[in-house]
């Protein structure tokens, strides 16, 4: 006889031969349709002669490259103004109060049970 594991009751429990050699999940096979694009859905279908594709979004690169790569003296994790600097500050004033928990933590585990 044959056995294999029922994900309903966690227990084993008589099957025929053919399911007991592929356990559930593992079944081989073609998806039935073809995954979808995950970066950049195309405005419409592209053609066997067409060979450029128009996207939904803006290219922001160019620009990107342009605000990134100027020379004013300001770091790079800083140069889109007042929502990196907030992030920035954030980010430090977290860092530094958990580097003083930690060491007001250890001081407390480093002193001796009173009895």
């Amino acid at each position: 006889m044959y056995y294999k594991f029922s994900g309903f009751t966690q227990k084993l429990t008589g099957s025929a031969p053919g399911a007991s050699f592929s356990p559930q999940g593992l079944k081989p096979g073609l998806p039935a349709e073809a995954p979808t694009m995950i970066f950049a859905t195309p405005t419409k279908v592209v053609s066997e002669g067409v060979s450029t594709v128009e996207y939904l979004g803006a290219n922001k690169v160019p620009d990107l490259q342009r605000l990134f790569q100027s020379s004013d003296g300001l770091p790079v994790h800083l140069k889109r103004g007042v929502p990196d600097k907030l992030l920035y500050r954030t980010t430090m004033a977290l860092t530094v109060g958990g580097v003083i928990y930690c060491m007001v933590a250890l001081y407390i585990a480093a002193q001796p049970s009173k009895k």
